[in-house]
């Protein structure tokens, strides 16, 4: 059983940062550490993944270049840095973990994180 709980979230306006926290316990050497968003009406989706044992990392393409995933061992945290944030990155974000490579389904991951709210406005 893998427990995740995840901090960070809030509002900031179009063009701000916001660093997402996620409590991965344990965290295992060969891992999948994924990060997921739900807006308001649609389905949930998969934001980024990184897997532990070679460091693949992947992004979905309206995030890649603003977002980044990472991992700290020592604190058993992962992270998702977001930068230059829209008003469409408005949504419910979640951690997601796994025991093996996986990519950005989310019917996939066995677990979660509760969610933390983002909010972007203009």
């Amino acid at each position: 059983q893998v427990h995740l709980v995840e901090s960070g979230g809030g509002s900031v306006q179009a063009g701000e940062s916001l660093r997402l926290s996620c409590v991965v316990s344990p965290m295992y050497s060969r891992m999948s550490l994924a990060w997921f968003r739900q807006a308001a009406g649609k389905e949930r989706e998969g934001v980024a993944v990184h897997y532990i044992g070679d460091g693949t990392t992947y992004y979905a393409d309206s995030v890649n270049g603003r977002f980044t995933i990472s991992q700290d061992n020592a604190k058993s945290t992962m992270y998702l840095q977001m930068d230059s944030l829209k008003l469409d990155d408005t949504a419910i974000y979640y951690c997601a973990a796994d025991l093996q490579w996986l990519g950005l389904d989310p019917r996939e991951y066995n677990f979660w994180g509760q969610g933390t709210q983002v909010t972007v406005s203009s």
